[in-house]
């Protein structure tokens, strides 16, 4: 979970989902969490090689490839308690945390 936690960008897409299931993957940046300075090659490639395929291989999201849909996986419920407990502590936590 803490791997799948590491990264900004994942924390971000999985904090997402639990408001947002499922999610189009078609907004690349539901939660404005990349800067400006990325360019939108270097996050497909990131998306598409890295992030999307991480989470889903621990089964936290299903990610339709066709479709570009992004939801919840099998294994979400091992991981959506700590989601929880980051969303409600959001002020307690570093500002470039989340």
């Amino acid at each position: 979970m803490f791997a799948a936690l590491s990264d900004p960008y994942r924390r971000q897409l999985l904090l997402s989902l639990l408001e947002h299931n499922p999610q189009d993957d078609d907004d690349r940046d539901p939660l404005n969490v990349v800067s400006d300075d990325v360019e939108p090659d270097v996050l497909e490639t990131e998306l598409v090689h890295n992030h999307l395929p991480k989470l889903e291989g621990k089964g936290f999201i299903r990610w339709d490839q066709e479709t570009n849909e992004i939801s919840k996986g099998p294994n979400w419920g091992d991981i959506a308690p700590l989601l929880v407990v980051i969303d409600d502590h959001q002020d307690e936590l570093p500002d470039d945390w989340l």
